[in-house]
């Protein structure tokens, strides 16, 4: 199914919030998921049909050596120009301090260890990529993406993008426009 170019989608990668004005990809199929697919693969909707593209815990999940670049190449092909890409990711910083910190225990390591790595739950929860934000900012402008920040919190969704360890949030929140 092909989506026209005026139809300012908003499109949640890897979504499973329903959300109204909302449209969810995901890989794996679900009641909530309005497309199945892969978000190298956006080849169902339009060039500049999206308003907006917000993919929380996603890129990781993606190889460094191409495929973060097409996803983020094929998100910003659909949307709008001054649309806004919002990704999060776990933030490979923050975790490696977290990880060597002196008064983790085994049990924090290994938690930590997860978040960097994946939770192997499913064949789909492992990460392939650890990003700061020097990669994910080369990887966004690489893209075409440009006005990129680092945001506190989205406020969007109840998702992985506010997660915290302790009270340390371990999420890289970043938006850009293209």
């Amino acid at each position: 199914m092909s989506v026209t170019p005026h139809s300012d989608i908003k499109l949640h990668i890897g979504g499973t919030e329903r959300r109204e004005g909302w449209a969810i990809l995901n890989i794996v199929p679900g009641p909530h998921v309005d497309y199945i697919g892969h978000c190298k693969d956006l080849s169902f909707l339009a060039n500049e049909s999206c308003a907006e593209v917000y993919a929380s815990h996603v890129l990781e999940h993606l190889g460094y050596n191409g495929e973060i670049q097409l996803a983020l190449k094929e998100a910003c092909r659909v949307l709008k120009p001054g649309g806004r890409i919002r990704v999060s990711v776990p933030d490979l910083e923050i975790l490696c301090r977290l990880f060597i910190h002196p008064k983790g225990t085994f049990k924090d390591r290994y938690r930590i260890m997860r978040m960097m790595f994946g939770g192997r739950g499913d064949a789909y929860d492992v990460h392939q990529s650890g990003l700061t934000f020097e990669l994910l900012h080369y990887f966004l402008e690489e893209a075409g993406f440009t006005r990129i920040s680092r945001v506190e919190n989205f406020g969007e969704f109840n998702d992985t993008s506010q997660q915290k360890y302790g009270a340390q949030p371990i999420s890289l929140n970043m938006e850009a426009y293209k």
